[in-house]
């Protein structure tokens, strides 16, 4: 993240570094990150991701993004990947993008598309669907397996937490078809990290084509 910030050399102030988070998590799951930021001076804001479509949940970022003065640079994690991948916000007010263990698809591809192009994922068998009245389902991971699926590095009693404040996104986010990519345009780094149960290697999209960095 620091690479992306400091690919655009300030012009007296520093921008704001607006974190998105994927499904199954809250604001909460970057706190660790805003602390890290803040100890640097950056400000840093966890914003609440609707994960109720792509389109409406990055109209709701665009709204946020508009709140912020100055620059922004966009961080995405798993399905947030998505969410900033479809920002209208111009590149002069978003100086760039980053993908933490986030899906950046391509035009026309969705969320759900790109998981079940490699294998290795073992999300699909751990969600526990909630009926919806319009027919759609809330997608939640069973709190039986959720610190194994979802956060095996974190100690239990973090995990059970967790667990039990999870949100859950709608099944139709994770198969609506992405609009045109951001990252054609909005210079964009990706972190790639080891391969987890939700998120295993290779699940980042077809192979951006725009002003796309080396990995952090």
């Amino acid at each position: 993240m620091s690479n992306a910030v400091a690919a655009h050399p300030a012009t007296g102030q520093k921008p704001t570094i607006v974190l998105v988070h994927g499904a199954f998590a809250d604001g909460a799951s970057w706190n660790p990150v805003i602390e890290r930021l803040q100890r640097r001076g950056f400000t840093a804001v966890a914003v609440a991701n609707p994960l109720r479509g792509v389109a409406s949940d990055a109209e709701a970022l665009d709204a946020r993004l508009a709140a912020v003065d100055g620059p922004v640079v966009l961080v995405g994690h798993s399905y947030g990947g998505a969410v900033i991948t479809n920002v209208k916000a111009p590149a002069p007010k978003v100086k760039a993008l980053v993908y933490v263990a986030a899906f950046a698809p391509a035009e026309g591809e969705a969320a759900a598309q790109l998981a079940a192009k490699y294998p290795g994922s073992t999300l699909g068998e751990t969600l526990a669907p909630v009926s919806l009245p319009d027919g759609s389902k809330d997608l939640y991971i069973k709190p039986s397996v959720f610190r194994q699926q979802f956060a095996a590095d974190v100690p239990a009693r973090e995990t059970a937490l967790m667990a039990g404040t999870q949100r859950p996104i709608r099944d139709a986010a994770l198969n609506e078809a992405s609009g045109t990519p951001a990252w054609q345009h909005i210079p964009s780094w990706f972190c790639w990290p080891a391969p987890t149960r939700t998120s295993p290697c290779g699940r980042r999209s077809s192979w951006p084509t725009g002003p796309v960095h080396a990995p952090l």
